[in-house]
């Protein structure tokens, strides 16, 4: 087991709800956020109610769960990249496990595998994927591998080297996908569960230069998969078969002017409704999804000019504005699948993930 994290803060009290966790960035990271902090959600309203910081954990800026256990995982996103796991108690508080090295700078992104049997890291410094094991009770052993990128994208500042942003893992034989900004590519890997090493599928899957990809989002049916292009403001769509991702279009994340910063993508649960949060013009667009591309429906304000992530909970959609400093809910209405903001935000400091 790695060193210990240190919990503390104001304590979560029993009550009615449920927990979500918000994590954000903390002073090292230029960031005004604290670690961890806990939420009450009332399902009928939607309404958060904070119950303060229940990890103190350096720049806790992606959170993650075991599907089977009540062990939640973070990123520390540091020039020495680590990740943490903790306990999860029935009000939500944390119990620190440990902490380990990702072999990598900067991680900002986090996954399970479906299975429970392993934890994979997106280092964006680094350029690099990292596996950890995790035992029958959700523990992370010591890493497996470490998979660096190599090459770099059109854009000098942002593409002078590979970034991997985000890691998905999918259900099956279907591979590890691993999106990485800096090199304008997805990578495609299988688990090799011996050895707990990954093994590459070529070729990769390449954008056109300098769409900069962010995050995707896998649509319930099996087959079709979004990615938001960071750098060029896009959404892209793919069709995936046989573990082979083909790319069926292209289309704006945003209708509005200005500079537009795609952030986080999701999906409605009954795969009807496509959502990408739009940093700089502060949106978040709302796409239909039928048998062809993306089609827009409505672009929503947020509140704040920074929406770097959102989850949809229920029939709500939580919208963390790290520079505004919320977390903001929304009521999607069912027909149309358009948010509409409800209630007063809740004020968390540099937030970057809402976990449900």
């Amino acid at each position: 087991m790695g060193s210990t994290e240190t919990s503390g803060g104001r304590q979560p009290v029993a009550g009615r709800g449920e927990i979500v966790h918000i994590g954000g960035y903390t002073a090292p990271s230029g960031g005004r956020g604290t670690g961890i902090v806990a939420a009450r959600r009332e399902p009928r309203t939607g309404e958060l109610t904070s119950l303060g910081t229940v990890a103190v954990t350096p720049s806790p800026s992606f959170l993650a769960r075991h599907p089977a256990r009540p062990v939640l995982y973070a990123v520390n996103e540091l020039p020495d990249g680590q990740i943490s796991a903790w306990q999860v108690g029935a009000n939500g508080d944390l119990s620190s496990i440990g902490s380990w090295p990702t072999g990598g700078a900067e991680p900002c992104h986090l996954a399970v595998a479906p299975d429970g049997g392993h934890l994979f890291v997106a280092n964006y410094g680094g350029g690099s994927v990292t596996v950890f094991p995790l035992d029958a009770d959700g523990v992370p052993g010591e890493r497996t591998d470490v998979v660096e990128h190599q090459g770099h994208g059109a854009d000098p500042d942002r593409q002078e080297r590979a970034h991997a942003h985000m890691v998905s893992p999918g259900p099956g034989g279907s591979p590890l996908l691993v999106v990485d900004l800096g090199t304008d590519a997805i990578y495609r890997y299988d688990l090799d569960g011996a050895s707990g090493r990954l093994v590459p599928r070529a070729p990769r899957v390449r954008t056109a230069a300098g769409v900069g990809p962010r995050h995707l989002v896998r649509h319930p049916d099996g087959r079709r998969c979004y990615v938001s292009g960071e750098l060029d403001g896009s959404v892209l769509a793919y069709e995936l078969s046989d573990g082979t991702l083909h790319q069926r279009g292209r289309i704006d994340a945003s209708d509005r002017g200005g500079h537009v910063q795609p952030s986080e993508i999701g999906i409605g649960p009954d795969g009807r409704f496509l959502y990408v949060a739009n940093r700089g013009v502060g949106t978040v667009t709302v796409f239909a999804l039928g048998a062809g591309l993306p089609e827009i429906v409505a672009e929503v304000e947020t509140g704040g000019e920074w929406p770097r992530h959102f989850a949809l909970i229920g029939e709500h959609l939580y919208v963390a504005d790290e520079r505004a400093d919320m977390v903001r809910t929304f009521r999607v209405e069912p027909a149309t699948g358009v948010p509409v903001a409800v209630g007063e935000p809740l004020p968390i400091a540099s937030p970057t993930c809402v976990l449900p």
